[in-house]
């Protein structure tokens, strides 16, 4: 039995941030995390260990998200850019626009990937979580989280080289 004030509130953060990412819409994400956190109080009882609730939680939330981005898609609506951080203080102004611009193309290009690669990157480069429990958690094998994730990289430097270099 988990304690669901020690062992799943504690995700909040994590799941807006995975909401966040594939929604890309700050309110939307916060609706998300809290219909997360009804169904994990509901299903609070079933819970054996903190990481079978933290497993349950990031199944909902991504399936709640990716919920949210089809019906979007269906309504033909675009999606908000959100907010960036701003640049070191001691950069020069064109540094800074340029580290802006940079910033908003890899977002734009991480968004451009398939939803698997999209997920797959935002648990292992974002979240910090091993292969072996996205590979859990998105029921595939080790192997093909190591592939998805290559090739979401690669395709995203690839795009990423092509614009900077003004397609030369």
């Amino acid at each position: 039995m988990i304690n669901f004030r020690d062992d799943v509130l504690p995700l909040k953060n994590r799941l807006y941030r995975l909401a966040l990412r594939i929604t890309a819409h700050t309110g939307e994400s916060e609706d998300i995390v809290q219909e997360t956190m009804i169904k994990a109080w509901n299903h609070r009882d079933e819970f054996e260990t903190p990481s079978s609730a933290e497993a349950f939680c990031i199944t909902a939330c991504r399936n709640m998200a990716l919920d949210y981005i089809a019906k979007k898609e269906r309504q033909n609506s675009t999606l908000d850019i959100t907010a960036y951080e701003q640049a070191d203080n001691a950069a020069t102004p064109f540094q800074m626009v340029s580290h802006e611009d940079s910033k908003k193309w890899v977002h734009k290009l991480f968004e451009r990937l398939p939803e698997k690669q999209r997920t797959i990157m935002q648990l292992r480069d974002i979240e910090g979580k091993p292969y072996k429990e996205i590979a859990e958690l998105l029921q595939i094998s080790e192997e093909q989280v190591k592939v998805s994730l290559f090739r979401a990289r690669q395709k995203i430097k690839s795009e990423f080289e092509k614009i900077d270099h003004y397609g030369l």
